[in-house]
């Protein structure tokens, strides 16, 4: 992300939950969905936007427009003031910063095509919402260094500018949220806590124009002011947050706090990077290790990025070209056509019997398998296409992306433990439960996954979009 203004970098934000002990849950719907060559061009695009952003600065932040699985992106429905108003946030792993679309904003959209009302939020219709000042300990803190040409009562402001340049711009308030805390297993109940978030004044470029769009973002990147790391800094959760997105029935769990169901291993993050940055040291194709070292490794590029974010997988082509070979070996007589720029075939058998298993292994030998129906995306009966991408051609500046996004992520249990500095996985029914500890009382309560629809609103409307969701559970337990 390049920034115009860089305070932003170090945070601008502040999370203040109210005094309650439990596990907090908010609802969270898909984004995008479903299945068809209607969307192919959307899921390119998408990725073409995130990527431009990520490449240009050390922290990005996104939109995005789905994939060709049951799984994309995800937004949840927030109550924020007095009287409380529902507002749409994305819900965002690569991003830093929650912030909505404000009253007198200027080119924020002004329609959605995913069934739901955009909303402004007025900082004057609340009761309980307050501006946050420069001069104040909230915001100075936050930026870790004095508030630049603060003068007393002037508004803390944040501006930033995206790679692919779109921009956003306003200031920061207080205000209540309304959230559902989790009283046991799989049983919540009402919560209220003060929530300092981003007042959005300005936007352009593609966050001011997409017909797909939300009220804002909700962060849970590694920066000092995403929520994640607030609630944290303010003893009211353990900094580590997990995900399970359900590529068959949709929806799916995403919880904050630790994980002692099921156990997983867990590989290291790489350090002093924005993003979550794993070592890749093998990749399998039908159990043959790919010839990759002197192409790849010997250019010291081990880095993988995994993001949630992202719809598709990328691959430098050192490792891109000799995976296409290894998987077409058995399939020599399939013709290849294009399809909106995505390589597709014909293929009325089982994919899971005819193409091969792919498997990558990470630091302190955790494996990732990913399947034939994980990479392979059926888009008309019998017509398949292929979700692996050579990153050499998704950048605009020629840089080789190496990242992993929904695609093969899906229908996997991701743990992001950001006090190890440790990401685990394993392959796990994101339509069950998990175990989260409750830290005030030790207990480990069930979190189980949710599929919540708009009522409103159907998945062959708009492009055959559908919208899906999954409960995302906060364990806000004061930590003495």
């Amino acid at each position: 992300m390049a920034m115009v203004d860089m305070r932003l970098l170090v945070g601008a934000v502040a999370v203040l939950v109210a005094v309650a002990e439990g596990n907090v849950v908010f609802k969270v719907k898909h984004k995008y969905g479903g299945r068809g060559s209607s969307l192919l061009p959307e899921l390119k695009a998408h990725d073409s936007r995130r990527h431009g952003r990520m490449l240009a600065s050390v922290d990005f932040h996104l939109g995005g427009n789905g994939q060709p699985t049951d799984a994309a992106l995800y937004y949840t429905k927030l109550s924020i003031g007095t009287p409380s108003n529902d507002y749409h946030v994305q819900v965002d792993t690569g991003s830093d910063i929650l912030w909505v679309n404000c009253a007198g904003c200027d080119k924020c959209p002004e329609k959605s095509n995913l069934g739901i009302e955009l909303k402004l939020y007025d900082i004057k219709a609340s009761s309980s919402a307050k501006t946050i000042t420069c001069d104040q300990d909230l915001c100075t803190t936050m930026f870790n260094a004095p508030y630049a040409d603060c003068k007393v009562g002037v508004a803390c402001e944040y501006q930033v500018t995206y790679g692919d340049g779109s921009a956003t711009a306003g200031y920061f308030v207080k205000d209540e949220v309304h959230f559902d805390q989790v009283t046991g297993n799989l049983k919540t109940g009402p919560m209220i806590g003060a929530v300092g978030f981003g007042c959005s004044a300005k936007q352009s470029g593609e966050l001011g124009t997409s017909t797909a769009a939300v009220d804002g973002i909700i962060g849970f990147g590694q920066a000092n002011s995403s929520v994640i790391s607030q609630l944290a800094e303010s003893g009211k959760v353990k900094k580590i947050f997990s995900h399970c997105l359900d590529n068959h029935n949709g929806g799916g769990i995403f919880a904050i706090g630790e994980v002692v169901e099921p156990k997983l291993n867990s590989t290291p993050l790489v350090e002093n990077e924005p993003h979550y940055n794993v070592v890749m040291e093998q990749v399998e194709v039908g159990g043959s290790v790919l010839d990759i070292r002197t192409s790849f490794f010997d250019l010291g590029k081990r880095d993988m990025i995994i993001d949630s974010g992202t719809t598709l997988a990328y691959l430098p082509d050192s490792i891109y070209s000799p995976l296409m070979k290894k998987l077409m070996e058995k399939q020599s007589d399939l013709e290849i056509h294009k399809l909106e720029g995505f390589k597709c075939f014909d293929y009325d058998e089982n994919v899971d019997d005819g193409f091969p298993v792919v498997t990558f292994t990470f630091a302190d030998s955790l494996k990732l398998t990913v399947y034939p129906h994980d990479y392979l995306f059926q888009v008309r009966d019998n017509e398949y296409c292929i979700g692996w991408q050579n990153s050499g051609m998704q950048t605009k500046d020629g840089k080789e992306m190496t990242l992993l996004g929904d695609l093969v992520l899906s229908g996997k249990l991701i743990v992001y433990d950001l006090e190890k500095q440790s990401i685990s996985m394993t392959e796990y029914n994101c339509s069950s439960s998990i175990k989260v500890k409750d830290e005030a009382s030790g207990n480990a309560y069930a979190v189980g996954a949710h599929d919540i629809s708009v009522s409103n609103f159907s998945w062959r409307n708009t492009r055959n979009v559908y919208t899906m969701g999954l409960l995302i559970y906060f364990l806000c337990s004061l930590m003495n």
